[in-house]
């Protein structure tokens, strides 16, 4: 035996139409479909037949009596459901916190590694425009960032010394090189250092 379906079909009357006729004027048809009366008031309705909801549907212009600026608007207005948005990060004065948000793909993690790789590259390169020109090279050679004391200077140099003298590898050329370029970087940024203090002290004194 074939159960009857109770589904709704998309032509079947709407089961809550009233027991009337159509409301287009001189139909008798039973109405069975309800279609908006204006676009202010989309849940009051008329009732019409299945000709005439059509006909209805067919001539209804929801955007009927607006200027194209106030359609565009109400389109953007219909992207967010027609409720107001904030940037991304604020509502209502208070920021928005990631580490409160449960986030178990790790998305906001992914934005966050991002944004911290693209600030220290933006530090280093602001860091680098103000390394004086002749240091860069000696600076980098010896894994130093600028300014650096005099002390922080000997003690890099002490540690890069011990690592890189041939005596400590065995007489390996590598080594022997890598040591003479530390010290030369070590003799230039030691010299500026040296050059700026005096230059900076007869500067106190004149003043």
């Amino acid at each position: 035996m074939q159960r009857k379906s109770t589904r709704h079909r998309a032509f079947d009357p709407d089961p809550a139409a009233p027991d009337a006729c159509c409301q287009m004027p001189g139909c008798t048809a039973r109405a069975g479909y309800r279609a908006p009366k204006s676009r202010d008031t989309l849940n009051d309705y008329f009732w019409f037949c299945l000709e005439h909801v059509r006909q209805y549907n067919a001539n209804w212009d929801y955007y009927k009596g607006m200027t194209p600026g106030q359609i565009e608007a109400h389109l953007r207005a219909d992207t967010s459901w027609q409720r107001p948005s904030w940037r991304l990060g604020a509502r209502g004065g208070q920021t928005f916190d990631e580490e409160e948000v449960l986030d178990p793909l790790d998305i906001l993690g992914a934005g966050r590694q991002r944004r911290a790789q693209a600030a220290k590259r933006r530090q280093e390169q602001a860091a680098a425009s103000d390394v004086p020109l002749p240091l860069r090279q000696p600076l980098s050679t010896l894994g130093l960032a600028w300014p650096v004391s005099l002390d922080i200077l000997k003690a890099r140099y002490k540690d890069l010394a011990r690592q890189h003298h041939p005596d400590a590898n065995g007489g390996d050329r590598a080594a022997e090189e890598r040591f003479k370029a530390v010290n030369a970087a070590y003799s230039v940024v030691r010299e500026h250092i040296h050059r700026f203090e005096t230059t900076s002290v007869a500067q106190a004194r004149a003043g």
